[in-house]
């Protein structure tokens, strides 16, 4: 599910950083992320070629994007986070560049292709990001190999996929849209649409209790007005060991995308500071 981005000595202190900003930003634009050939690769591992881009030096930070989505979702975080972390991406199986024949999909075994991902590049544990479907994978990476994720945060998760949780209009879009490309042709681009919605409709089932396996630091994010109910945001926070919960105002599921900068900054303190629980007490004694 889916689930976003500032006397001649004064002008030579202000005019010069402005313009290598600018450039940097224009670089930036330029670079087609998700179709990358100098820093894309193709990973053959679990019965698919998996494709993924890498970007930047330093510690590994692994973002996940969300369901139909792909790589170029996560633009805003990989130009941010390249400047301080190794950016691992991929475009999840049957999504992007990853082809993948079957005819069903579990988000187990998007996880576990993480996983492997991560083994490939002989990473023994990375910084995750995963919005919406990635939300739900990081979870899962987090739960299945808790040795690799170092901190997590998962954006626009959810953890049963009925009405209880999510947004009615989120649910009618998906049944609605089920009914429509069933009705139409049934070629291989409608068929693997099919395949992504169905799995949406249907899983993922993750007990609250499983969540207590999760052994790193994790920021759990939300909008407001999200296709995930806060409520439901706030149980997957009350259930992880060392959580913080973040709901952003006026924000619906792309958090990453429409306050990309606010998100950016945010993410970037909590993989820098250390975990510690507040007490409730915290103002000036």
């Amino acid at each position: 599910m889916k689930t976003i981005t500032l006397v001649a000595l004064t002008l030579l202190v202000f005019v010069v950083p402005f313009s290598v900003s600018s450039q940097q930003k224009k670089a930036e634009a330029s670079v087609n992320y998700g179709n990358n050939p100098a820093a894309g690769n193709y990973l053959s591992t679990r019965g698919i070629k998996l494709y993924y881009e890498t970007y930047g030096k330093g510690e590994p930070l692994l973002l996940i994007h969300g369901n139909g989505g792909s790589i170029h979702d996560m633009k805003y975080q990989i130009s941010y986070f390249q400047k301080y972390y190794k950016v691992i991406i991929a475009d999840s199986r049957s999504q992007g560049k990853s082809i993948d024949t079957a005819e069903t999909l579990n988000y187990e075994t998007m996880a576990d292709d993480m996983n492997a991902l991560l083994d490939s590049l002989h990473i023994k544990s990375a910084y995750v990001i995963g919005w919406s479907d990635g939300g739900i994978n990081g979870l899962l990476l987090a739960m299945r190999h808790p040795e690799k994720v170092k901190k997590l945060v998962a954006s626009g998760a959810n953890l049963i996929p009925d009405a209880s949780v999510l947004d009615p209009a989120g649910v009618a879009f998906i049944t609605e849209t089920k009914k429509e490309l069933n009705a139409g042709i049934q070629d291989a681009a409608t068929k693997n649409t099919l395949k992504l919605l169905n799995m949406m409709a249907l899983e993922p089932h993750i007990p609250l209790t499983d969540l207590q396996k999760i052994l790193c630091p994790v920021l759990v994010v939300g909008g407001d007005n999200d296709v995930i109910k806060p409520a439901h945001t706030l149980q997957i926070f009350e259930n992880i060991p060392q959580a913080y919960l973040w709901i952003l105002p006026a924000s619906g599921h792309a958090t990453l995308q429409r306050y990309k900068d606010e998100f950016n900054v945010k993410v970037q303190s909590f993989f820098t500071q250390p975990f510690r629980k507040i007490n409730w007490d915290d103002w000036d004694k």
